[in-house]
Order: structure tokens, then sequence, then C-alpha cells
């Protein structure tokens, strides 16, 4: 009998436990009866519980909670083509929130990915068709702002076919696709390339005409100092003859004897050297006259 009462109590706490359930802040409740949507007797419309403490009967009824938050849209760049048939990347996002739950629920069966796939394809006609409208420069140069209130203004229809307020759409970039990039890209650096060649030749000509003109310059100036050396050299040349001509003639004997001298010092300097001459020879002309080398 007592396990009985245990067991009686137990059930009645699990059931009162499993009748209740709280709709927390930001959040709404679809109740399911029998897997079927619970409606309003009297309108016969879908029953949204609010946030806060509900009763459902166990083991019936099962309450599946939706965010009525705002929620981001950012996913992968997508590719538009502009008036003029160019390809352009852009990254985009859109800020949105339930507003019709009971729409939402019918459009989407609750979940939250085809919510999302419904509204990037109804976004991205919107945007498609403004980029279509304008050329590169015109987005570029400050169309941009026109074109999210544009989108935003063509996603407004999204209340009435999803249940979903677009709050905001938002471009974050517009860039090129990768393969236009690349090959403009590679444009510019051939580009780059011929210029950078272009004035390496410019300057390696300038280098040769400079180095051309130095060697010219430095030619002269050898050419010119060797010269004045010259000059120089047989000036003094000229001067050393006047000078030995000059003591010469004052004393000729003395200046032979003088010039034997060092003839004989020059022969005789070294111990190794051998010199074969006649005994008679004029060069040792004041070695045998004792007496002209006295005078």
């Amino acid at each position: 009998m007592k396990n009985f009462i245990i067991a009686t109590v137990a059930l009645i706490f699990v059931l009162a436990v499993s009748s209740v359930f709280v709709i927390y802040e930001g959040q709404r409740g679809i109740v399911f009866q029998f897997s079927k949507i619970k409606r309003d007797v009297e309108t016969g419309q879908m029953l949204i519980k609010e946030p806060g403490l509900h009763f459902k009967i166990p083991l019936m009824e099962y309450v599946k909670k939706l965010d009525a938050r705002i929620q981001t849209l950012d996913e992968a760049p997508d590719r538009f083509v502009t008036a003029e048939k160019k390809d352009l990347m852009v990254d985009s996002f859109v800020k949105w929130r339930i507003v019709d739950f009971p729409t939402y629920y019918l459009r989407t069966s609750g979940s939250v990915d085809n919510a999302r796939a419904l509204l990037k394809q109804k976004v991205n006609n919107g945007l498609r068709t403004e980029f279509g409208n304008r050329t590169i420069k015109e987005i570029v140069s400050g169309d941009r702002d026109a074109i999210m209130r544009q989108a935003l203004e063509s996603a407004k229809s999204s209340r009435e076919d999803l249940g979903i307020q677009v709050v905001d759409v938002r471009i974050k970039a517009i860039n090129l696709p990768t393969e236009v990039s690349n090959s403009i890209y590679e444009r510019m650096r051939a580009e780059r390339t011929a210029v950078a060649k272009e004035h390496r030749s410019q300057g390696q000509e300038q280098s040769e005409i400079i180095r051309a003109t130095i060697d010219a310059k430095v030619t002269v100036m050898l050419a010119e100092a060797q010269r004045n050396a010259n000059e120089i050299r047989g000036e003094g040349d000229a001067v050393a003859a006047k000078v030995y001509a000059n003591a010469y003639e004052k004393d000729a004997e003395f200046y032979n004897f003088y010039r034997s001298l060092e003839a004989y010092e020059k022969s005789f300097s070294s111990k190794n050297d051998i010199m074969v001459v006649k005994p008679d020879s004029e060069f040792f002309h004041y070695l045998k006259d004792a007496s002209k080398a006295k005078k």
C-alpha cells in the first residue's frame, strides 16, 4: 500500500511538471496537440504563446519554441552582374526577426535554415536588380547607400510572404571575382614590369653616357698631364745640359777626370763583376797617367 502511494505521488508530480512550460523573453511558443497545431476554438487561428508560464496537457501536447529576437543572415559572398555585364562578388548581411509567427511557421516549418534560405533568395533578388541597373563606376563612386536602401525596401514583402521583418540590409564589401582580380593583378604587374624595364634601360643609357664622358675627360686630362710633364722634363733636361756644358767649359780636364771616377765606381761596385779590357784601353787613362790625375 505504501509503495502504491509513493508511485501515485510520483506520477502526479511528473504529470504536474510535464503540464507546465516556460516561454522566456525573446521567444514565442507554438503548441502542438497530437502532432497538429493547436488553434483557437473561436477564431481558428494558430495559438502563439507569449513569454511567461503556461500549461499544457501532458503526453498530448508539446511546445515548439521560436526565437523572436533580431537575427543575422551573414553567408558567403554572392556573384552579381552589373549593367555593363561585369561580375562582382558582393559580401552582405541582413538583420531580421520574426513578426508573424503563424505565417513564419507555415512557410518555413519552423526551421531557421529554411527561413535563411528563403530570405537570402528574396534579398539577393533585390540586390541583383539594383546592381544590374548600375555600372561599376556608379557602384564604387557612392551608390552603395542607395543600393542598400532599395534592397531593404524590396525585402519588405518578406513580411507578408514569410512572416519576417527585414530590419536592415548592409553591404560589407564589393570585390571582383578571383579569376578577374588575378588577371588584373597580372596585367598591372606586367605594366609595372615594363615601366621598370624602361626606366632601367634609360638609366643604363644615361650611365653609359656619363661613363663615356668621364672616360673622355680622364683621357684628355692624362694626355694634358703627360704633355705638361714632358714639357717640364724637357725644360729640366735643357737646364741640366746647360749647367753641365757651363761646368765642362770651365775645366774640361777635371770634368773628364770626374766622369772617369764615376765610371770606375759603377764598374767596380760589385765584387762578382768581371770586366775584360785591354791594358792600354782608354778606360784606364787616368790610372796609368798619374801626372794628369794630379792636375
